[in-house]
């Protein structure tokens, strides 16, 4: 089955910019590897650094449920396993533990849908704001 999933970075970095949101279709039987890589290719990230991914009410809650490389969680865990969330709770991504880019992701309302036959998974299906910048430009 497929599943649709908004991931959406609030640009707090930089005012004048604007919110990013890139909504991305998966198979559910991905793991939370392949929805990392998924987030890496919609976003245009070099894949060069730790990662995790929390389930929690916020991003500051002490309270969290993580998968992360080091207890391989990443590379068993499947998006079915995670869903459905607890109510209140959402799955966040944590990309370069430096920098923390944290990324809220939302499982659509919509019933996951059979794949389409010669439709490559997971696929950007829409895009609002540009992309964040991973680096800064040195001069």
């Amino acid at each position: 089955m497929i599943l649709t999933f908004t991931i959406e970075f609030p640009n707090s970095r930089d005012d004048d910019e604007e919110d990013m949101m890139r909504k991305i279709e998966i198979e559910s039987s991905s793991t939370l590897d392949d929805l990392h890589l998924a987030i890496q290719q919609a976003i245009d990230f070099d894949n060069d650094h730790m990662y995790e991914f929390f389930v929690s009410k916020n991003t500051r809650s002490r309270r969290k449920t993580t998968y992360d490389i080091d207890s391989n969680d990443v590379f068993d865990i499947t998006l079915d396993d995670i869903y459905p969330i607890e109510a209140g709770n959402k799955l966040f991504y944590l990309f370069d533990y430096g920098d923390s880019w944290i990324f809220k992701i939302t499982k659509t309302r919509k019933t996951p849908e059979s794949a389409i036959e010669g439709v490559l998974y997971p696929r950007v299906i829409e895009s609002i704001g540009e992309n964040p910048e991973q680096y800064e430009e040195c001069d």
